[in-house]
């Protein structure tokens, strides 16, 4: 009868360890949630601005006048230009048939020119960028996990997002110069890094730019402040997350300065051309691909986006989190 009696409870034992196990992880994944705030500075446009192309046609002009805006000389080189056919020809009563023969070669080559740039796949490099509708472009990404013990990077961040001017060119490239200087202002916190460089067509690059974006936001329980196309967004004091355990009773204390949490700033952008980062495997190469990011120009900047969790004053993130949340960091 016992032994019947404990076969029967043995099923029941069973399943109440696994309720109890899964209310547990739910519960304790939710408090780490919790804390995840997040602040987001961004802005741009995928399109290739028209007044000032990335790389501007070549013109040539006679001496002594010429025609209204100049001969175009195509960038590959080649082709025949009217100065070069002039000494070989008469002009009088010829010029007729003359006109003829450049209109003839300037289309031929036109198309000679068309023809090899199809062939190539238009992927001959950055001096190409100006010429195509439809350019190389791309997207970029680089994160770094700092200690929280840094607290002057969560200030310097929250300046930045408070005073950005995110709708110019600019002001797109003075926010990752900013943000790259922050974070090189701190190589005694830094512990993690990680990043890489996906390339695409301008066509596809916004839907590739804006899943990483949306990745990233997505592990944020909140944007606490947000400055995205010049439109400032900040959390009230009342609607801050609380850190587990803690309230917001010490406006100055950013983040506790627990031996296991950390900052995660994550930098994005989406560059004309071919842009590649370095691999990240230490501090020097950490250190070298913050300068090459913070010194990106305005005009090869499309698009840009400054993450970084938490945000909020309180807020932490454990080592738990960023395993959790951030598999791809590598020690540095």
């Amino acid at each position: 009868m016992g032994k019947k009696l404990q076969q029967a409870i043995k099923p029941l034992l069973k399943s109440l360890f696994l309720v109890c196990l899964v209310f547990t992880l739910a519960f304790g994944h939710s408090d780490g949630a919790l804390a995840a705030s997040g602040g987001r500075i961004g802005g741009g446009s995928f399109r290739v601005p028209s007044s000032r192309p990335y790389s501007s046609p070549r013109t040539y002009a006679p001496p002594g006048g010429g025609y209204g805006g100049g001969y175009y000389a195509p960038p590959y080189g080649g082709g025949f230009g009217f100065p070069f056919l002039l000494p070989f020809w008469g002009i009088g009563g010829g010029f007729g048939g003359l006109l003829g023969i450049l209109v003839f070669i300037a289309i031929a080559n036109f198309l000679l020119q068309t023809f090899r740039r199809v062939a190539s796949g238009d992927v001959s490099g950055d001096s190409e960028v100006g010429y195509s509708s439809n350019p190389n472009v791309s997207v970029t990404r680089l994160q770094v996990g700092l200690l929280a013990s840094a607290r002057d990077l969560q200030t310097e961040l929250n300046r930045i997002a408070e005073t950005a001017d995110t709708n110019s060119p600019e002001g797109r490239a003075e926010i990752l110069q900013e943000a790259s200087l922050a974070l090189l202002r701190h190589p005694e916190y830094w512990v993690y890094a990680g990043g890489g460089t996906q390339q695409a067509r301008l066509n596809a690059a916004e839907t590739q730019f804006n899943r990483l974006s949306l990745a990233e936001r997505s592990k944020f329980s909140e944007e606490t402040l947000s400055n995205v196309n010049n439109q400032l967004k900040a959390a009230t004091p009342k609607d801050a997350l609380p850190a587990a355990g803690g309230e917001l009773d010490n406006p100055t204390r950013l983040i506790t300065e627990g031996p296991g949490e950390y900052i995660i700033v994550t930098l994005l952008a989406a560059t004309l051309g071919k842009y590649q980062l370095p691999e990240v495997n230490s501090a020097d190469d950490l250190r070298q691909a913050l300068r090459q990011f913070g010194s990106i120009p305005g005009e090869q900047l499309l698009a840009m986006e400054v993450l970084w969790t938490p945000q909020a004053s309180g807020d932490t993130l454990t080592s738990d989190d960023v395993l959790a949340e951030y598999p791809d960091l590598k020690l540095v």
